[in-house]
């Protein structure tokens, strides 16, 4: 097993590789495999890449993400340019329905509201417009409606997904669902593996919200 300062060296290392960032902006500390990021950057995008590069670390559980995205003092864009911006992207990207969404700008602030069929719509609004400068933060209140299927056939396709995509046998992941809302817990080995479970349960039809519960241990 790596020792946190070794895990800490290697954050840093793969924060120095990630062409996103400027290392010297992002401060690692390690706890027992929990890393907290500290610092200011001057965009969101950096602030999720820094988030990103530490979750690829082997030996990294969690990640708690405490840096602070501070604008320019001069040059930003205003909250009027940053909801055109935001209304374009959603019109451009082909895997989110941009007329059911609706965007509230404050203070480099962005929120989201509207209503889609799938999680994964959800989602995919988030990314595109957490690229945008300006962008402090974004709350995403996006509600999906998609069709109600049976609990037992959405753990199914998801179970069939994991079964495709995961490193792991799906049995070894706790699927739950209620309401639409599917509930994942147990231990993966790695953020990829992590990402391709939840990726599973985002893309299932009828599935209207994901509680990630997945910790992540490479020596389970």
């Amino acid at each position: 097993m790596k020792t946190d300062v070794q895990i800490q060296e290697d954050v840093l290392a793969e924060l120095k590789w990630d062409s996103r960032l400027e290392v010297t902006d992002v401060g690692v500390e390690v706890h027992k495999g929990v890393v907290t990021l500290t610092g200011t950057v001057n965009t969101y995008l950096k602030r999720i890449a820094a988030q990103e590069a530490a979750h690829r670390v082997h030996g990294v559980l969690d990640v708690a993400n405490d840096i602070a995205v501070k604008l320019p003092g001069t040059g930003a864009p205003t909250d009027t340019e940053i909801a055109q911006a935001a209304r374009q992207s959603l019109v451009w990207d082909v895997l989110v329905p941009e007329e059911q969404i609706q965007t509230t700008v404050s203070d480099g602030w962005v929120t989201l509201k509207g209503e889609v069929d799938r999680w994964s719509q959800h989602e995919d609004a988030e990314r595109v417009i957490r690229h945008l400068k300006g962008v402090r933060g974004i709350t995403n209140l996006i509600k999906v409606r998609g069709p109600h299927i049976e609990a037992v056939r959405v753990r199914d396709v998801i179970e069939d997904a994991l079964e495709r995509r995961a490193d792991r046998e799906a049995d070894r992941i706790g699927i739950a669902v209620s309401n639409g809302t599917v509930s994942l817990t147990g231990t993966v080995r790695s953020w990829m593996e992590k990402r391709a479970v939840l990726g599973a349960a985002e893309h299932a039809p009828g599935v209207q919200a994901v509680e990630d519960h997945l910790t992540v241990n490479p020596y389970s």
